[in-house]
Order: C-alpha cells, then sequence, then structure tokens
C-alpha cells in the first residue's frame, strides 16, 4: 500500500517516540532517545538530592556526559531496582567478572575537587537534568537506564544512559555507599550551631516597628 506523500514523515523533521513499561508511559525526545554513552560514574550528595554525574573517560579531557539529579526516595527506589537487575542478569548470563583491583599502592585517590578539576563539564550539563522515576534494562554486555521527569499530565524520558555491566555494579556500590552516609547523617545529626549572646543594647535583626 502506498501512503500519500502529505502523510509522509519528514525524516529532518524532530521525531519522538513513546515507550510504556507496566503502568508507566514517558514520551522520549528526538535528541534524548540515541542516549548516551558512558564509562563511570560518580554519585554526589547535595543537601536535599543526590547527583549522578555519568563520565565519559575515553578520550582528554574527560567529559560529564550526563547530569542527573534525583530527591533521596528515589535513589532508594534506584538501588532496590539495580539490585534486582542485576540480580536477574547473574540468573540469566552468570556472575559479572569485575575486573582486578590494583594493589593498594598502586591506587591513586583524588578528592572531589581534583577530580572536577580534570573533568569537562559542558553547559547542556551543567544544571543536569531531573528524575523522579527510572526504568532499568540490560543485554548480555550492556544496562540501559531512562531517567524520567514524571509530572502530569505528561511524563518524558530526561535522559538515556547505556553502560557496561561491570560498571553498572560499580555504579550500584556508589550508590549505596552514597546512600549509607546520608542514612548515617539522618540517624546521627550533627547538633545546631551556638548562637552568639545578644547584646542586650543590640536590636534583634528584623525587629517591627522600626525603633523597638
Amino acid at each position: 500500500m502506498t501512503e500519500h506523500p502529505e502523510n509522509q514523515p519528514d525524516p529532518d523533521a524532530p521525531q519522538s517516540q513513546e515507550i510504556r513499561h507496566a503502568s508507566i508511559g514517558a514520551l522520549v525526545p528526538a535528541h534524548v532517545a540515541r542516549g548516551i554513552f558512558t564509562t563511570g560514574a560518580v554519585v554526589l550528595q547535595g543537601q536535599h538530592e543526590f547527583i549522578v554525574d555519568f563520565l565519559l573517560r575515553m578520550q582528554q579531557p574527560h567529559q560529564v556526559a550526563a547530569r542527573i539529579v534525583m530527591p533521596p526516595v528515589v535513589v532508594g527506589q534506584f538501588i532496590a531496582a539495580l539490585q534486582d537487575n542485576l540480580r536477574k542478569y547473574e540468573d540469566r548470563f552468570g556472575p559479572i567478572q569485575m575486573p582486578a583491583v590494583p594493589q593498594q599502592g598502586q591506587q591513586v585517590r583524588q578528592s572531589a575537587e581534583e577530580l572536577y578539576d580534570t573533568l569537562k563539564i559542558n553547559e547542556d550539563v551543567q544544571s543536569g537534568a531531573y528524575a523522579n522515576t527510572v526504568i532499568i534494562g540490560h543485554s548480555p554486555t550492556e544496562f540501559a537506564f531512562d531517567f524520567i521527569t514524571s509530572f502530569f499530565p505528561i511524563s518524558g524520558v530526561a535522559a538515556r544512559v547505556f553502560m557496561a555491566t561491570v560498571n553498572a555494579r560499580r555504579l550500584l556500590d556508589s550508590l549505596q555507599h552514597s546512600w549509607q552516609q546520608v542514612q548515617q547523617r539522618t540517624r546521627n545529626p550533627p547538633p545546631p550551631p551556638e548562637s552568639p549572646p545578644l547584646d542586650p543594647w543590640q536590636k534583634p535583626a528584623g525587629a517591627w516597628p522600626p525603633g523597638l
């Protein structure tokens, strides 16, 4: 059957697609559909959010290929989902063989400041993409992550990330480590800072009406 030319899609026009997983339906914008490949990730903790920087370290300068911002509750769900996917992967394909770790004396540990001094962060990545839902899939060699911004009435895939299976295991370790640190701080919050004594002749800031 020949379709009328007016109904043919324009190959040069931006396209989008829709994915459905269980009860989740999300629009995939054209600039997100192809996804990005990453060779590692750094997990950062903000005051009210987690930040996952996906890195591409196969050429100089090393780059932050994608930055994802998630609320803590989503990170807990992400960890559980990634654990479940890794378990299913190993049930089907066998144990994940992690590369040998260098001897302690050969390891080079970097602070966050030293690491980010070597990374390039483009302006379109700087602010990150917010996600409150994550869909995970895998093949025999890679894991795929769709980070979704789920708001009424339309959900959209904010970023699509691919990484090698070994790095998915490392990502889980980093997420768990950061999550445990946050949980520890929640159980043992630091004491509030002591306020300096108020000079009896000093007017409290914001006193009203003026002159008090």
